[in-house]
């Protein structure tokens, strides 16, 4: 009986050794969900070459996601819109490593399809300035369409956001009224408007309501069939969302040592001004060897293969030039000294 129960309590630390060890590989993150549709198809993807390691992702937005990595609550952030310097600082040795490229588009709902806006236009009306679909100013940049007699219905996110630090972010550039009453940041105090949580929400409220606009990523104006409007980018030209010209967007930026850069209003005839790269944010040094490793080695995979998959869900894959960086800067991510895809 005492050699049964040796053998027993030997037997069940190593099967609490094997859930630790399982455990150990459950990676957690939260944040932006402006790349959640891709990232939930690398987190399958990836899955299958490693069963062992598991993916638990929240998407709740981009200033969720900076608020859970700096208070170590979860293994990485994500977010579309680089942390600032003052965010910075309460994390020290924390990454920013872009995934892909993605870009907003600006969706309506009860008007012909080939709605052009410019950027004044846009501005106006997330200003509250533009509260008719038939007013004259739309008019004119709309000669021939039948613009309806009804009221603009303005969808914003309602929860901080990168998406809303890009959306932003590009109407400070092009509004000097909006930058100065409103600003640039994942969460604003919007003039007017209603507001939904993540890209989903907005999707939802503009889909549901006549008269609506709003922005969100491609891939959720693509999937739910919204109308998208042409934007009038830096160089004159209306421009649609597609891959091809948020690729156009980043090929003429440089890309600043610690990756944080702006592509909103970018120069060329084909760029899409709404455009930005999206980060998964990781500390430099790992303190957990299992998961340090596991997450070093997915990110590598999704630099790489993963790239493949990004553009039949919309989005772009990040420039060779930009990878060629990227490669340095995860190979710059170390467990105990040592870098975690050493072997690479």
């Amino acid at each position: 009986m005492r050699r049964y129960r040796t053998w027993l309590v030997a037997a069940l630390a190593l099967v609490s050794a094997g859930v630790a060890r399982a455990d150990s590989l459950l990676v957690t993150g939260a944040g932006a969900t402006f790349p959640y549709p891709l990232y939930s198809k690398w987190f399958a993807e990836y899955n299958k070459l490693r069963p062992d390691m598991k993916f638990n992702y929240q998407s709740i937005g981009s200033g969720g996601g900076v608020k859970q990595i700096t208070e170590k609550t979860v293994d990485f952030g994500a977010s579309d819109s680089p942390m600032t310097d003052a965010e910075l600082q309460k994390t020290p040795g924390l990454l920013h490593v872009p995934m892909i490229l993605g870009c907003e588009a600006i969706v309506y709902n009860g008007l012909p399809d080939g709605l052009k806006l410019t950027p004044a236009a846009l501005a106006d009306i997330f200003l509250g300035k533009i509260t008719q679909w038939n007013d004259p100013q739309l008019a004119k940049i709309n000669p021939g369409m039948k613009l309806p007699e009804i009221a603009i219905v303005v969808a914003h996110r309602s929860d901080g956001s990168g998406t809303t630090g890009v959306f932003t972010d590009y109407l400070a550039k092009v509004s000097p009224t909006w930058k100065s009453q409103v600003g640039a940041a994942k969460s604003v105090k919007w003039p007017v408007g209603l507001g939904g949580k993540g890209n989903e929400g907005v999707t939802g409220l503009v889909k549901s309501t006549p008269g609506s606009i709003g922005y969100v990523e491609l891939a959720y104006a693509n999937q739910n069939k919204l109308p998208m409007a042409s934007l009038q980018n830096a160089d004159g030209a209306f421009v649609k969302p597609s891959i091809e010209t948020t690729s156009e967007a980043a090929a003429g930026v440089e890309m600043p040592a610690d990756f944080r850069v702006s592509i909103t209003n970018a120069k060329g005839k084909n760029a899409y001004p709404i455009s930005a790269f999206t980060y998964l944010l990781v500390y430099k040094d790992q303190t957990n060897a299992d998961k340090g490793k596991a997450l070093g080695q997915f990110l590598w995979w999704a630099i790489h293969d993963g790239q493949k998959l990004a553009g039949p869900l919309d989005y772009a894959p990040l420039p060779k030039a930009v990878v060629t960086r990227v490669e340095a800067e995860v190979k710059s991510i170390t467990v105990q000294g040592k870098s975690v895809i050493a072997s690479n």
